[in-house]
């Protein structure tokens, strides 16, 4: 494999101090920095697999001689392996390292090596470490291991959000209570599962959440990844909330701004109707009524214009938008 093409040194240097420095995330401190990282290290390892899939494990190896001690940390902290994507990167890794047809007794001490660690990956997919522990009580409740699993989050999700809508206890509205410290790390902690189908409700409790405090009190981290998973349909999150999280982190509203540009000049519309729909479902429309957002749409959209003297397919999109936007806004004025 060409030398340009390969994972660079320092990259793997950088992620083996941050393994040793995380070791098995037992401290607050250690469990958010993997929280805040763990996007950029999911990538980093989805790098690493698409390098390794083209390579021999011996060539692997040799190439990388820190890929061992890595993947070998980083499959023992139950905050990277608690996420199911890079779980599953990390299996895909270690199996791209395995000899099929060890030589020598290094190559069949590095193949005991993994499938000890894939044997740990697959019975921590399957809670299988605590199971003798917890299975007569999750029995007891009338629950199999996965129902039980998924309940838990469920519950700490709906308790999440109770405390952050200001539950009524007695009459007492308790939503100053809520530090501005305990929402960020809570955003922190939803980095890697913005996706989850069950942390919608506190994700859009995030987003609408202020609190009182003069700074933004959620992570720009959680923001971007919130917005990320929105552009590329992950996630399902009310106008409101959208509406939000653009105004809360405008560098989110310009990249939704022109991930739409991109979207349309880019893909084969047949109709004008199509157009309108992609335009539509970006939400940018119906956020422009507010007008700070839309002087940042339109000043894009301005620059677009000059930037491209006007070419007919931005013209479109430019009208298309418009048109849409005033409907938009009759439609709030009416209601």
């Amino acid at each position: 494999m060409a030398q340009d093409t390969a994972v660079p040194r320092l990259n793997f240097e950088y992620w083996l101090d941050k393994a040793i420095e995380w070791g098995q995330a037992t401290t607050l401190e250690s469990q958010k920095d993997v929280c805040l990282h763990l996007p950029q290290l999911q990538e980093f390892l989805h790098q690493i697999y698409e390098t390794l899939k083209h390579m021999d494990s011996i060539v692997a190896i040799q190439q990388f001689p820190l890929i061992g001690q890595l993947l070998g940390r980083l499959c023992w902290n139950p905050f990277v392996i608690g996420y199911d994507e890079s779980q599953k990167t990390l299996m895909w890794c270690l199996c791209c390292l395995y000899s099929s047809e060890p030589q020598n007794p290094v190559e069949l001490k590095a193949n005991s090596w993994i499938r000890s660690l894939l044997c740990h990956l697959l019975s921590s997919s399957k809670w299988e470490s605590n199971e003798a522990e917890t299975s007569t009580f999750i029995s007891t409740l009338g629950y199999t291991s996965a129902d039980y699993y998924c309940h838990l989050v469920k519950n700490m999700v709906f308790s999440l959000v109770t405390e952050l809508r200001g539950n009524q206890f007695n009459g007492l509205n308790i939503q100053g209570r809520v530090s501005a410290s305990r929402v960020n790390a809570v955003s922190l902690f939803c980095l890697p599962l913005v996706t989850l189908p069950d942390l919608t409700p506190l994700l859009e409790t995030l987003l609408l959440y202020h609190g009182g405090a003069s700074k933004e009190i959620l992570s720009s981290e959680f923001l971007e990844a919130v917005n990320e998973a929105f552009l590329k349909k992950k996630i399902s999150l009310p106008e409101s909330a959208i509406l939000s999280l653009w105004l809360r982190h405008l560098p989110s509203l310009e990249k939704a701004t022109f991930y739409l540009l991109d979207q349309l000049v880019s893909i084969q519309l047949n109709s004008m109707e199509e157009v309108a729909c992609v335009i539509r479902d970006s939400l940018l429309p119906q956020a422009a009524s507010h007008p700070a957002i839309f002087r940042i749409v339109n000043e894009i959209f301005k620059n677009a214009l000059l930037e491209t003297d006007g070419t007919p397919e931005v013209m479109t999109i430019i009208q298309v938008f418009t048109q849409l936007f005033l409907e938009a806004h009759q439609n709030e004025n009416k209601q």
